[in-house]
């Protein structure tokens, strides 16, 4: 068993897309990033590389113009598949959310869903959680959109 935790935090700014765990969600704001700028994808990528002692995403994906706009769904493929060749799989993984609007509960089963789908696992070992910062810092402005993620990897079963 090998476990691994990443956090990732990205700038709210007009003209872009909200983009959570694969899910648009409408909003006037989006993450401005490099990539498409999904802070659950991120979070859970390098939670995974943690947990595989590789390194961090930049390692990987580093902000050059190959990766502009990059969906990050292709960042959490290529993620996996070094995991699967590592000879490990999902145990389980938990995600969170901080974000102070708009409210995400109706969006959490179908991000659920993108994840499991991506990570070959079931959805029943994928939990989601979203909540606020209370009006506090960036976040808590509606600055920014924040997403922690804690993985348990197993040795893949025969």
């Amino acid at each position: 068993m090998r476990i691994g935790f990443a956090s990732d935090i990205h700038r709210l700014v007009e003209g872009r897309k909200l983009v959570l765990a694969g899910v648009e969600i409408p909003s006037s704001l989006g993450e401005l990033a490099h990539t498409d700028g999904d802070v659950v994808y991120h979070a859970l990528s390098e939670a995974i590389l943690g947990a595989l002692a590789l390194g961090d995403l930049g390692k990987f994906f580093p902000g050059t113009p190959k990766f502009k706009d990059m969906d990050s769904s292709k960042i959490v493929d290529k993620i996996v598949q070094m995991m699967l060749d590592k000879n490990y799989q999902i145990n389980n993984i938990d995600i969170s959310i901080t974000l102070e609007k708009p409210k995400l509960a109706s969006y959490i089963p179908l991000m659920r869903e993108n994840i499991a789908k991506l990570l070959k696992t079931s959805v029943n070992n994928v939990s989601v959680k979203a909540g606020t910062n209370e009006g506090i810092d960036e976040i808590g402005k509606g600055l920014a959109v924040k997403a922690e993620a804690i993985v348990l990897l197993k040795e893949k079963e025969a």
